[in-house]
């Protein structure tokens, strides 16, 4: 295993550091009162702790942020850039020119960090409560799989600690004995409009801290000498992580403003600000000579392994969810994928991979933000993460999904139990908007396969897919309809029944495919040609399919999905359509009413999703 090493001379003592402290201070205020707004104040509060942290703590390489053994270090708290991007300066990342760019258009300054632009940024912050439980992740994967020893330093602010997902990360961190994690709270009383819940009782976060399992050490978050203590044994700690408690004033420098309400995100004003920057002793230029970690490798790394997709037999009755999981198990041949689940491995067959690959698998337990946050952790050290739970359940997530999109994750989830199929659980278990939340994420990749054939044919692709990619699965069985030799590509389709005289196109995926086919039977018997269309790729689409469709039945469509009408199949064709000349004529058949318990297919048939439904809007059509 390689050493976290300092080179000789680095650790700056504890004078440097209150000057240093005192620098971040005046260049989170020069920064944010050129650009007009900002977050100083709360910048301002947690310096002296990120000082002490930079000059004598982090291990990190500012020339090779790539460097496997480097430090993490994550802005839970991501609104304080100004104190961030004060510390690239101050380490000579950047320049006092570019500090000055922050927030302007064209700056990689943003307003809240992100990655790719910035090569110190592993993920993006600034909606609250995320930061920490992406740091669990990454603190899990150096300690499980990785095998080195870089640390995970998360600052956090105390309006956060109000945010659930603070304490599932907390949780899971006690639970896995996490030593290589270490959370900063940044207790500074005052939140955005007003005093924080507990304002400055550090006795009680100290209480919660130990009841999830982690090590609280409550200090003075402006006394050098004892944040440097609590920094250096929480470094060497070796059996659970920890939580410094820092005791803060907002605005801490600037008489001022120390303590006032009224000033949270709010840049000074120019005069304010030259007062502000006197008091605080002036302009300085300290460079920090960081300490770097010696070089080390990953314990696992990605190498080529011979994976044998499962092969199912075309009739056989097969459920798409544990075409998943068999799929997920072959792809552990890869030792770069992992996988973690929400406590319900044994529905969506996650525990498959569990079973043949015990070390790569992570239980999350019924804490679906900190299931998506591991898995972004994951990617930051480079893992091809599969997340599962019920589609239902990601719902709790979907803010954690959508800013894992702002941070360039390339993240697998796979929902389970999707619509009204899913038959007596009801609806609290139905998902029934996952299609059009999932395709409104930035850059996603959205796939709802209707059978074990190209269930297994996609979950291989999403390894290698770049982004967030979603897969439906449905909960019944229902009969194989490909060879094992037939192809999908993602973004691709599959006419899975054509004629030269198709007079209507029925378009399905998932189960509604299967109700598509046999509607086709029933207007065949009829003298009604009928396409069928697979849509097992709802984004990206395939367009061409859809316009040849258009052209052979003159735009004579019945899209049929189980799915709330907005956002799902019907919404993809239509905007994969939107630029022809000659609209389309659609029946939409969609649940539309809130559905109850009973059996699957009475289910379908009460929403008219089921095959008579089908028959009927195809012969309206037809006759039109």
């Amino acid at each position: 295993m390689a050493k976290s090493v300092v080179p000789a001379g680095v650790k700056q003592d504890l004078d440097f550091c209150r000057e240093l402290g005192q620098q971040l201070r005046v260049d989170s205020i020069r920064s944010s009162t050129a650009a007009g707004s900002g977050h100083p104040t709360s910048s301002m509060s947690a310096a002296d702790l990120m000082a002490v942290l930079l000059a004598r703590h982090l291990r990190y390489d500012w020339n090779t942020p790539g460097e496997p053994n480097n430090d993490h270090l994550i802005f839970s708290k991501g609104h304080a850039s100004p104190l961030l991007y004060s510390m690239f300066k101050a380490a000579g990342a950047i320049s006092d020119d570019e500090l000055l760019t922050f927030r302007k258009f064209g700056s990689r300054l943003e307003g809240h960090p992100v990655p790719v632009i910035l090569p110190w940024v592993d993920v993006a912050t600034g909606s609250l409560g995320q930061g920490l439980p992406i740091a669990v992740g990454i603190a899990l994967a150096g300690r499980k799989l990785d095998q080195l020893p870089y640390h995970v330093w998360a600052l956090c602010g105390d309006s956060e600690l109000a945010e659930g997902s603070i304490w599932e990360a907390l949780d899971k961190a006690g639970y896995y004995g996490l030593s290589n994690l270490t959370a900063i709270f940044d207790v500074n009383r005052l939140g955005q409009r007003g005093p924080t819940e507990f304002e400055w009782n550090t006795d009680l976060y100290r209480a919660r801290v130990e009841a999830f399992g982690c090590n609280p050490i409550v200090i003075d978050g402006h006394d050098s000498t004892e944040i440097d203590r609590a920094l250096a044994g929480a470094r060497d700690a070796t059996a659970k992580p920890t939580v410094v408690i820092a005791r803060t004033v907002k605005g801490k420098g600037f008489s001022e403003i120390e303590n006032k309400d009224g000033w949270h995100g709010k840049a000074l004003p120019a005069d304010m600000a030259e007062r502000a920057i006197k008091e605080l002793g002036g302009l300085r230029n300290l460079r920090v000579e960081v300490g770097r970690p010696e070089h080390g490798e990953p314990a696992i790394k990605d190498s080529p392994a011979q994976v044998t997709l499962p092969a199912y037999k075309k009739g056989e009755k097969v459920a798409t969810r544990k075409a998943y999981g068999d799929t997920l198990k072959a792809l552990g041949a890869r030792p770069t994928v992992v996988a973690m689940d929400g406590e319900v491995s044994n529905s969506t067959h996650a525990d498959e991979f569990k079973q043949a690959y015990p070390d790569r698998f992570f239980e999350m337990f019924i804490a679906e933000q900190q299931l998506v946050s591991t898995a972004v952790g994951m990617s930051v050290r480079h893992y091809i993460p599969f997340a599962s739970t019920f589609a239902a359940f990601f719902t709790r997530a979907y803010d954690f999904i959508r800013m894992a999109a702002i941070s360039r994750a390339n993240i697998r989830l796979s929902g389970s139990h999707a619509g009204v199929e899913i038959g007596e659980d009801g609806p609290s278990q139905m998902a029934l908007e996952d299609l059009a939340a999932m395709r409104a994420v930035h850059g996603s990749t959205v796939l709802y396969p209707s059978d074990a054939t190209s269930t297994a044919q996609l979950v291989s692709q999403m390894a290698d897919q770049q982004g967030i990619v979603y897969i439906r699965t449905t909960r019944g069985a229902y009969p194989v309809l490909y060879e094992p030799t037939e192809r999908f590509a993602i973004g691709g389709s599959k006419l899975v029944r054509s004629d030269p005289n198709d007079r209507v196109a029925l378009i399905g995926a998932g189960v509604t495919l299967h109700n598509c086919l046999a509607a086709a039977d029933e207007l065949d018997r009829e003298g009604i040609k009928a396409r069928v269309i697979d849509l097992y790729s709802l984004k990206p689409v395939d367009k061409h399919t859809l316009r040849e469709a258009v052209a052979q039945t003159r735009g004579k469509l019945v899209i049929v999905e189980d799915h709330y009408p907005e956002g799902g199949i019907a919404a993809a064709v239509m905007e994969a359509l939107s630029t022809e000349m000659q609209p389309p004529r659609v029946i939409h058949l969609a649940v539309r009413s809130l559905p109850g318990s009973g059996k699957p297919q009475e289910l379908m048939d009460k929403a008219e999703i089921s095959a008579r439904h089908i028959v009927a809007a195809a012969r309206r059509l037809y006759n039109q």
